[in-house]
């Protein structure tokens, strides 16, 4: 099971990788378990995997991103064996070398470039040119017939190999479509991020009373007033969303210290 905070680290690093789609990658976590990632590598022109579609995942521990994660390739590419854990300075091979700032995309951007050098390494395997090029030809006939590439990437579940993409082959309408889903995904982002910070706010409460004989009254009359606002609404507090329910306490707060303020002078 994920930590906390593994669990807020991935979830940020999918909405990131969304909104900021990185060339020849796709990935995303299990719905099941965010701690288990696939990815697709899509060959870079001039190389021996051009028009490959290279599918694996990588497995996350429990407590990333203070350890790094076991990175594996399913579909045949003859640089990397099948459903073997691959040795590289971001994978659990090199935990010394790990940098816990480094994201998915830090990873799989690592592993591309990996795939396409000829460096020996433990999960590697070495074969020809010709071999490459043969395995890329039937990597998408490969993956159609793996149930779980289907389920994870239905979209890339088409008789033929998706085109890269090339935003400047799109149309207006279709750029349009795209800006709009990622300004979409950068609010929900942003939403999300600042949830977070608010969350101090909620979860550690202050004894303003024993600070101050004034505000202690007035935070009580607050109390009250919200109670009395749940009572004749109906509504509770706690099922509000966390930014509202914050910015009621302090809209409440305030009138009601101003309020007490007058009574106290008067």
């Amino acid at each position: 099971m994920a930590s906390k905070a593994a669990f807020k680290r991935l979830n940020k690093e999918y909405l990131a990788i969304q909104a900021n789609p990185t060339p020849y990658i796709t990935a995303k976590p299990l719905e099941a378990n965010i701690l288990e990632w696939h990815y697709v590598l899509r060959g870079p022109p001039d190389t021996p995997y051009a028009g490959g579609e290279y599918h694996g995942k990588v497995k996350f521990p429990s407590d990333y991103p203070y350890k790094p994660p076991a990175i594996q390739m399913i579909t045949p590419s003859g640089r990397f064996q099948t459903n073997t854990n691959i040795c590289m300075s971001m994978s659990n091979f090199h935990p010394s070398t790990w940098n816990p700032a480094w994201s998915v995309s830090t990873i799989l951007n690592g592993m591309l470039s990996f795939m396409v050098e000829e460096e020996v390494t433990t999960g590697g395997i070495r074969t020809s040119n010709a071999d490459r090029k043969a395995l890329a030809r039937k990597s998408h006939a490969f993956n159609l017939a793996n149930r779980q590439f289907c389920e994870v990437f239905p979209d890339l579940c088409t008789p033929e190999t998706a085109p890269l993409f090339d935003p400047t082959k799109m149309t207006e309408t279709a750029l349009l479509a795209n800006a709009e889903r990622q300004a979409d995904i950068r609010r929900r982002a942003t939403a999300a991020q600042l949830e977070e910070r608010a969350a101090p706010l909620v979860a550690a409460p202050v004894d303003v009373a024993a600070s101050s004989p004034g505000a202690g009254l007035a935070v009580a009359a607050a109390s009250g007033v919200a109670a009395a606002n749940n009572h004749a609404t109906g509504i509770s507090l706690a099922a509000l969303p966390r930014k509202w329910l914050i910015l009621l306490l302090l809209l409440v707060y305030f009138f009601v210290s101003k309020a007490v303020s007058r009574v106290l002078t008067a």
